[in-house]
């Protein structure tokens, strides 16, 4: 059985781990509560809750935050801005899964007829 406390450490490199509060997470990002919530809304990112119900955030997500709000600061519709993050890691995901497979020699780049 591991120690006691090695979960506590293992919890601190982890990125999916939800460590901070609401308005933990609103200050870092230096936005409010209800810009959260509203990212929430629109399913850019989905808090994981305490026993007590309230929302706990990851670094991860954090930093998918931190991109919406980008978007949103330049003028982008919270809409729009979390379309757009979403969008940038599907395409993200392709790319990698592409250099992947031509890597492993399962893809030929395509010519032009």
């Amino acid at each position: 059985m591991p120690p006691a406390g090695s979960r506590a450490v293992d919890n601190l490199d982890d990125d999916d781990y939800p460590a901070y509060t609401m308005g933990r997470a609103a200050e870092m990002l230096g936005t409010t509560p209800a810009f959260l919530r509203a990212l929430g809304e629109h399913r850019l990112i989905t808090p994981l809750r305490s026993e007590g119900g309230h929302r706990r955030y990851s670094r991860y997500q954090l930093r998918i935050a931190a991109r919406a709000r980008e978007l949103v600061d330049g003028g982008t519709p919270i809409e729009s801005a979390c379309r757009i993050v979403v969008l940038e890691d599907q395409l993200a995901e392709a790319q990698r899964i592409n250099e992947e497979l031509r890597s492993q020699g399962g893809m030929r780049p395509r010519t032009s007829a």
